[in-house]
């Protein structure tokens, strides 16, 4: 470490007015590390991607993954710094993901950056990742609190009310699993990793790619949870569902386990469809719930959506649809943005080191958390029905 100080000419003396973060991300697959000031202006960043490695396996192993962060993190952390023309001595505090995420991968970033901490003597800002995605908005717009956050990715699927920089009152979550892990395991059963099209996407991506050659309607799979008078989510069942049809087409067609059906898009664009009116319709009873109880303001209120599964086109067409027909912004962040990166988990440093919240000057006893924690709000409304949306869930 006072190797990887020296080549940038550290001078432990050496003091600077504006406020710079260094953020850096290990939760999952992805080594990243930015550095963002209090203005929002990006600095420096740089990122390592594991999506090759783990499309060979077919999914994420976690010795792996921490073994590639072993193996990147100081060069991605000093990439972000040279492209930045930042020297460590200028920087504020150093933000990294503590939770929730993969234990193995998020032990490499908080190891790492508190053995920096130490040679620097700055503070250090524990970062929760799904709060990082939440803010990452008020980087690029000038979003107030309160509004409404969806977060969908690999990981993780939510509803929240953000009050705050840390105050978040989470009105949904899926009770299984997150819709980017349905869809990547949608696509491996399908074998999307040896369609010529698909081969080096992510499962999501391969969806996405693949349900735009198909109809949607070609299928009828039912969106899950449709008389659940609440903002949960639910995607195992339809993993269910599909991996049953993609069973039968097997049948059908007369082919192994393993080799690509003439009827993949299709699959791929019904299984899309479906996840989107999901998502859109338990969004949508979030939206009416925060309106009748004054939780948001009931003009120019704001749904944010992020995560990597925000990403997908189509699902943001939904939500559109949604806030057109309850009055509300759509807000998203860039694709690369939505994704984990080192810039979000930087500004949510900075959103913190102002607000004056989870600074720490003594790190003594800091630990990682892998699994993501809160309490659920439990409410009831009983009308929730919208023409628009409705009739885009029978005709797309």
């Amino acid at each position: 470490m006072c190797e990887f100080l020296r080549s940038f000419g550290f001078d432990p003396g050496k003091l600077f007015l504006h406020k710079l973060i260094l953020g850096i991300e290990t939760s999952c697959d992805d080594t990243a590390a930015a550095v963002v000031d209090e203005s929002g202006k990006v600095w420096g960043e740089a990122i390592h991607s594991q999506t090759e490695v783990h499309l060979k396996t077919g999914g994420i192993v976690p010795p792996v993954a921490q073994q590639l962060h072993r193996e990147n993190i100081q060069r991605i952390v000093k990439e972000a710094l040279s492209t930045s023309k930042i020297s460590p001595s200028e920087l504020s505090a150093i933000a990294t993901t503590v939770k929730p995420g993969l234990a193995l991968s998020l032990g490499v970033g908080l190891s790492f950056s508190l053995r920096l901490v130490d040679q620097l003597k700055i503070p250090f800002i524990p970062i929760h990742h799904m709060e990082a995605h939440a803010l990452t908005i008020r980087l690029l717009n000038k979003v107030e609190f309160p509004f409404l956050v969806l977060l969908i990715s690999g990981g993780h699927c939510l509803l929240a009310l953000v009050r705050g920089v840390s105050d978040f009152l989470l009105l949904g979550k899926s009770l299984d699993i997150a819709p980017g892990d349905m869809l990547d395991k949608v696509a491996r059963r399908l074998s999307l990793i040896k369609h010529p099209e698909c081969s080096t996407m992510s499962g999501g991506k391969a969806i996405e790619h693949l349900a735009k050659q198909g109809n949607k309607l070609h299928f009828d799979i039912k969106p899950p949870m449709q008389r659940a008078k609440n903002c949960d989510f639910s995607f195992t069942g339809l993993q269910h569902v599909t991996d049953r049809i993609i069973t039968q087409k097997e049948k059908e067609e007369g082919i192994q386990k393993g080799q690509i059906l003439s009827s993949a898009a299709h699959i791929a664009a019904a299984v899309q469809h479906t996840t989107a009116c999901h998502i859109a319709k338990r969004t949508h009873r979030a939206i009416l719930f925060c309106k009748q109880r004054d939780l948001l303001p009931q003009s120019n209120a704001v749904l944010v959506a992020s995560g990597g599964v925000a990403s997908n086109f189509y699902i943001r067409k939904a939500l559109e649809i949604v806030t057109n027909a309850t009055q509300c912004t759509l807000l998203c962040p860039p694709p690369r943005l939505c994704t984990d990166n080192g810039i979000m988990i930087a500004w949510n440093g900075i959103e913190r080191l102002r607000a004056g919240v989870g600074v720490l000057y003594n790190t003594e006893g800091i630990r990682y958390e892998p699994k993501l924690l809160g309490k659920k709000l439990s409410f009831t409304i009983n009308s929730l029905k919208s023409t628009t949306l409705e009739y885009w869930v029978r005709s797309g």
